[in-house]
Formats: structure tokens, C-alpha cells, sequence
């Protein structure tokens, strides 16, 4: 077993891997005050064939025994995940997702159980510090450390992980990932905050990040850890290369159509022909034609919106889709509003 730990705002962050799930490629337990995680990555050998995305399964659960409990109501068994446990697996899935290399296609399943919960120190943010120390531990490739903390503000003070007691009187609550150089991701809200007072929250934020995973590769430099070798498969040069010749200028004459289901219906309609005439010297390549050409529309739109400041549609950057509001649709309900912004909408009925 190797161990390591560190005192993070205030208190004991222990990492502790080879105790426990010793055949999981990574597992690692985390303990922050008297919260204990267990984190646990697994991934298949060979990459699944047919998909044009990658197999992730990240899943946070939270036991009752973890908190003394026994599940009450009709069913004693545990269940389906809660909403906040759902929440939760999101959470962790964001920041380390895009991690992974391109085109890696293995399954991979991050499995987060909650073992034992002290009330105070919330074990969400922990389960992305688990997350990333059980995937850097693993042969798995995966491009980390992050590592996620929780930020409040109690009385103008920034408070780094506060407990549950802390936030009654926080007016600001933000979750933050990040790698050694950067934010990746921030979720939160607050009561009143300037753009000014979310920096400095995020600077505060990521000087803790850092201690945290200093921490994860202290563990990493004990242990023998070779990863798995992965080279991202390249698309047959003569099909790019036939498919670059096919679309011509089509591409900016498509994503200059400023109405959505016009400029959709002439991508589709130009797919199709590209397909068809690619069809008998590239058989049943079709969904790595249809990925090119996906890629080729990804950075049409990105150098139209740098060169110009404009999107297809003419809106700006900073303008939105124009947004109408309806109340009263049902007279028979206690409330009922349709809200339209650009084509998209939301009927919401209350009774």
C-alpha cells in the first residue's frame, strides 16, 4: 500500500492506493477530514467497434452506510442513482473526458463510491480528485492530473472547501477543475459577485488545485507506472484527400445561408452526393466520410466567426437568438408560459 497525504485548506487530504480494489487497473481512496472515497477506473482491452464516440461511464454513488442510515420506504435495497448523484457523475465526467486521446475508443468506467461521510466535508469535489488519481495510477492513457475544490465566500473571505455548516453563511458557492496551468471547468452560483470577485474566487481556487495535485503525483512518483501505448488512428489520406476535392467551396457557400433549416438541409443534400460518389471506391467507410466532413464544417464555422465577428445567421458574438415570452397559454391550469428564444422552445405548465 502507498500513501500520501497533505493538509489542504486546513485539513488532512490522504491518498491511498493499493489497499483495496487491487484488480481495478486504478483505484485509489481518498479521506478529507473524516469523508472517505473510493474511486476505481477500469478499461476494456480492445477499442469497441462501429461507435464515432468514446464508451466513458462515470458513475458517483453514495451508500447509505456511509452515513449510518438505512434506506427507508417501501424498498430497503439501494436503487437508482438520486438526482444529486446523477449530478454529481457529471461533475466529474466534464473535467476529465476531455483528457483522453483523440480517437480512443476503449471502454472505460470511473466508478465513485462514497465509503463513509462525516456530514461536513462534502464528498462530490472529491470524487474528481479520486477520479484523476486512480486514472494517473492507471495504465489507462489519460493526459491529467486536475483535481476539483469547492469555494465559498463567508464575510468577504474566500474559504477553500467549505463545509456544509460553512455554506449556511456563504454567499457564494463554486465548484472549480483544473490541470497545473489552468481552470477547466467552473459551476457554481452566488448571492452578488463582480466579474473581478469570480477571478479572484477562481485564482484562490486554483492555487489549491495545484497543492492538490502536487499531491496526486507525489503518489504517482512511488509507484511503477507504464501507460498503455495508444496512437490515434489517421483517416486514409486518398479519401481526405478525395473528399477535399468534392467539397471545393461548397462549405462556405452552405454555412453562409443564414436560415438554420435551409443551410441543414444543403449540408445534408451535399453529404449524401459526397457519399454517393465516394461510395464505390470507399465502401463502407461511410461514417468516417461523414466525420471528415463534420470536422471540415467545425473549422469552417470557426474561421468565418474569426475573420468576420459573425455567425451564419448574422448575430454577433455577443447577440442572442431573439427571446419572446407568453403567459396564459391554458386557462384551465393554475399557470402556464411558452418561452421562445430563436427555434427553440420550452412550454412550462404548473398545477
Amino acid at each position: 500500500m502507498i500513501s500520501k497525504e497533505r493538509e489542504i485548506a486546513g485539513k488532512i487530504m490522504r491518498l491511498e492506493t493499493g489497499k483495496v480494489a487491487r484488480q481495478s487497473n486504478g483505484s485509489v481512496m481518498v479521506t478529507y477530514g473524516e469523508t472517505v472515497i473510493l474511486a476505481a477506473v477500469n478499461a476494456s482491452k480492445e477499442p469497441r467497434e462501429g461507435i464515432d464516440y468514446f464508451p466513458l461511464q462515470v458513475e458517483y454513488r453514495e451508500k447509505h452506510y456511509a452515513g449510518g442510515k438505512i434506506p427507508g420506504g417501501f424498498f430497503k435495497r439501494e436503487a437508482r442513482p438520486a438526482e444529486h448523484e446523477v449530478l454529481t457523475s457529471r461533475l466529474t465526467d466534464r473535467p476529465i473526458r476531455p483528457l483522453f486521446p483523440k480517437g480512443f475508443k476503449n471502454e472505460v468506467q470511473v466508478m465513485i463510491t462514497v465509503l463513509q461521510s462525516d456530514g461536513e466535508n462534502m464528498a462530490d469535489t472529491l470524487s474528481g480528485v479520486g477520479a484523476s488519481a486512480a486514472l494517473i495510477t492507471s495504465t489507462i492513457p489519460w493526459n491529467g492530473p486536475i483535481a476539483t475544490v469547492r469555494v465559498g465566500r463567508i464575510d468577504g473571505e474566500f474559504v477553500i472547501n467549505p463545509t456544509r455548516t460553512d455554506l449556511l453563511d456563504s454567499d457564494m458557492e463554486m465548484i472549480v477543475s483544473g490541470n497545473q496551468e489552468t481552470v477547466v471547468m467552473v459551476e457554481g452560483e452566488a448571492e452578488e459577485a463582480t466579474e473581478s470577485e469570480i477571478l479572484d474566487a477562481l485564482k484562490h481556487a486554483h492555487g489549491t488545485i495545484k497543492e492538490i495535485i502536487d499531491l496526486q503525483n507525489e503518489l504517482l512518483s512511488e509507484m511503477d507506472v507504464q501507460k498503455d501505448e495508444f496512437v490515434c488512428p489517421e483517416p486514409d489520406e486518398g479519401m481526405v484527400a478525395a473528399i477535399d476535392e468534392k467539397l471545393g467551396n461548397q462549405i462556405s457557400d452552405i454555412i453562409s445561408i443564414a436560415d438554420k433549416h435551409e443551410r441543414s438541409d444543403a449540408k445534408d443534400s451535399m453529404t449524401d452526393s459526397i457519399l454517393e460518389s465516394l461510395e464505390e471506391a470507399f465502401p463502407e467507410e461511410e461514417k468516417a466520410i461523414k466525420s471528415i466532413i463534420g470536422d471540415r464544417f467545425k473549422e469552417a464555422f470557426r474561421e468565418q466567426v474569426l475573420a468576420t465577428g459573425k455567425r451564419s445567421d448574422g448575430r454577433s458574438t455577443t447577440e442572442i437568438r431573439p427571446i419572446s415570452i407568453e403567459t396564459g397559454i391554458l386557462n384551465r391550469t393554475h399557470g402556464s408560459a411558452l418561452f421562445t428564444r430563436g427555434e427553440t422552445q420550452a412550454l412550462v405548465i404548473t398545477t
